[in-house]
């Protein structure tokens, strides 16, 4: 299966964000449960992060990330793009 990202950037204050992070990881790890390779994590300066995941396409994909709980509460604009693996 392919692999994905989603890259976010928060855009609501902290306590509001930090909020829906309890059921994002949920989320992520129903997503591992279900074979998806799901990781998450943000970044060192904060403000945003990226979620890597595999789907069958990006039909999938966009569908994996409009089910994100931070996506449904509106907590981040976000991009998700294929990646292409080189070497692993």
């Amino acid at each position: 299966m392919p692999w994905f990202v989603k890259i976010e950037k928060g855009i609501v204050d902290k306590s509001t964000f930090d909020q829906f992070v309890p059921a994002h990881k949920d989320y992520v790890r129903s997503l591992i449960a279900k074979g998806h390779q799901a990781k998450t994590g943000y970044w060192g300066e904060r403000g945003g992060g990226m979620m890597l995941f595999t789907a069958a396409d990006l039909e999938e994909a966009k569908a994996i990330v409009a089910q994100d709980p931070l996506i449904q509460n509106g907590c981040v604009d976000y991009q998700i793009h294929e990646w292409c693996i080189v070497i692993e």
